[in-house]
C-alpha cells in the first residue's frame, strides 16, 4: 500500500457506503431457535470434549454474560457458569441460515463479500433509494423477523471501519462510523480491535509502547514497518482509514490460497509413528481436496503444538508442483522430522499447502525422476477417491493406519469445522 498515494486519493474521491452485518452469537442463536427449551438459559455450542476438541465454538447472550469467551475450553466455561448448556454444532443448518441471510442482503445490493458463515461486507454505494443507515436498519429488523436472530450492523466507508462498527455494539445494534467520528470512537480502542492485530503483532506493538488504534494511527511508518514489515504499514492504513479494498461481487469465487487440516488428537502423540498416522490422514485428506478443485501446490507446511501447548509452524518449497498423496505425505512427514526432536508429546498438528497452479497446466517431464512411477501414483489416488466418494472414507486406508485406530479414525475431510474465509 502506497500510504501517500491513498492519502491523495481519499481527498478526490467520494466516500463508498461499506455495511458489515455480523450474526449475533450466530451458531448458539440457530440452536436457540430450534429449541425453545434451553433459549433463556446460557448456552455455548462446543466440539467434543470427548476427544479433546471441547472448546467454544459460540455462546449466546447469556452466556457471554458469565464471562465465557469463544475459543477456551469446555471446563473453563462451566467455572464460570456451572449450568452452561453445551450443544453439539449443526454446520448444515448454520450454512442455510447463512444463506437466508445473504438472500436479504441481495434485495439491496450484488456486492456482498462473505467473512464466514455469520458475517458479510456490503457495498451500498449504487443503492440511491436509501442511506446506508436507513439499509442497516431495515436488514436488522428484516433478519429479526424473517430469521428469527439478530444482527449487529457497522456502517461506514471503507470495510476496515464497517467491520469495527459491528463489533463496537452488541446485540442487534447499528453502528455508523464516519469521517467525522471514526477517531473519537476507533483510536481510544485497544491496537487488538483493529482487524488483524493479533496476539503476536499486539505483543510487538506493546514491545514498542503501542496499545490503541490511535497509536497505530499516529506512528511513524517507519517504526512499524522495522517492527513488522509490510504488515505494519498495512496496519498502519488500517487505523488511518486509508482502507480502499473492494467488497467483492456476490458471485465471485474467492481466490483459493491455501488447503489445510488440522487435528488435536484423542491422546497425546508420543513416538514419530504416532505422528506419521495423524499425519497420513491428514495429508489424504487435504490431497482430496486439491484433486476435488483441480490444483496442484508448490509448498508445504506443517503446525504443531505439544502437551504443553508450546506451537511452530515449518514450511518448505517442493521440487514440483504436485497433488500426490503419497509426495505431499513423504514431504510433510520430512519436515516434521527435521525440525522437531519429540522433546515432548503433542497435542495437535496440521498440514497445509499453497502456491497453486491448475493441475490441467502442462508440466515437463523431469530426466531425473521416475515418471512412470509417478503416473502410477495419480492413477492410484484417482481410483482411491472413488472409491472413497462411492463407498466412504474407510472403505480403503493404508496398513500404517491399522497400528491404533484411535488416532487414525477420523475424517478431517468431512468432520470439517467451517472457519471464516481471510480478508486479504
Amino acid at each position: 500500500m502506497n500510504i501517500n498515494s491513498a492519502v491523495d486519493k481519499n481527498k478526490y474521491k467520494k466516500d463508498r457506503v461499506i455495511l458489515h452485518s455480523d450474526c449475533n452469537g450466530f451458531y448458539a442463536s440457530v440452536e436457540c431457535l430450534y429449541n425453545p427449551k434451553i433459549r433463556n438459559k446460557p448456552v455455548a455450542v462446543s466440539g467434543n470434549a470427548e476427544n479433546r476438541h471441547g472448546i467454544i465454538l459460540a455462546k449466546n447472550e447469556i452466556a457471554k454474560k458469565y464471562g465465557i469467551k469463544t475459543g477456551e475450553a469446555i471446563w473453563q466455561a462451566k467455572q464460570k457458569c456451572p449450568e452452561v448448556i453445551t450443544v453439539p454444532p449443526h454446520f448444515e443448518l448454520y450454512k442455510r441460515f447463512s444463506k437466508m441471510a445473504r438472500r436479504i442482503y441481495s434485495d439491496y445490493t450484488d456486492m456482498i463479500e462473505p467473512f464466514g458463515l455469520d458475517e458479510a461486507w456490503l457495498d451500498v454505494t449504487q443503492n440511491t433509494d436509501k442511506s446506508g443507515t436507513e439499509i442497516a436498519f431495515e436488514i436488522n429488523r428484516r433478519v429479526k423477523e424473517e430469521l428469527g436472530i439478530t444482527v449487529s450492523i457497522g456502517v461506514s466507508f471503507n470495510k476496515i471501519f464497517a467491520k469495527f462498527g459491528s463489533d463496537y455494539k452488541k446485540p442487534d445494534a447499528i453502528t455508523n462510523i464516519t469521517r467525522d467520528n471514526y477517531k473519537k470512537i476507533i483510536w481510544n480502542a485497544p491496537a487488538e480491535d483493529l482487524l488483524y492485530v493479533g496476539k503476536a503483532t499486539k505483543k510487538k506493538l506493546h514491545n514498542i509502547g503501542i496499545y490503541t488504534i490511535g497509536d497505530i494511527a499516529n506512528s511513524s511508518v517507519e517504526l512499524l514497518r522495522a517492527q513488522l514489515g509490510k504488515w505494519g504499514e498495512l496496519i498502519y492504513g488500517f487505523a488511518n482509514g486509508y482502507d480502499s479494498s473492494p467488497v467483492s461481487h456476490m458471485n465471485e469465487n474467492s481466490e483459493v490460497k491455501s488447503i489445510g487440516n488440522s487435528t488435536t488428537t484423542p491422546r497425546d502423540m508420543k513416538t514419530y509413528e504416532d505422528v506419521k498416522m495423524v499425519m497420513y490422514v491428514l495429508c489424504d485428506s487435504v490431497c482430496r481436496r486439491m484433486r476435488e478443485q483441480g490444483f496442484m501446490a508448490h509448498t508445504v507446511g506443517i503446525s504443531v503444538r505439544d502437551n504443553e501447548l508450546c506451537s511452530f509452524i515449518r514450511q518448505c518449497t517442493l521440487d514440483d508442483f504436485t497433488n500426490v498423496t503419497k509426495e505431499i505425505t513423504n514431504a510433510a512427514i520430512n519436515l516434521f522430522v527435521k525440525n522437531y526432536k519429540m522433546q515432548r508429546p503433542l497435542r495437535s498438528i496440521g498440514v497445509s499447502v499453497t502456491d497453486f497452479v491448475h493441475d490441467d497446466v502442462p508440466r515437463q517431464m523431469s530426466l531425473l525422476n521416475n515418471e512412470e512411477k509417478m503416473l502410477r501414483n495419480i492413477q492410484l489416488d484417482k481410483t482411491i477417491d472413488r472409491l472413497k466418494k462411492r463407498f466412504g472414507n474407510y472403505i480403503i486406508r493404508p496398513a500404517v493406519l491399522l497400528g491404533d485406530s484411535g488416532l487414525s479414525a477420523f475424517n478431517p475431510k468431512d468432520d470439517h469445522t467451517i472457519h471464516p474465509i481471510g480478508y486479504l
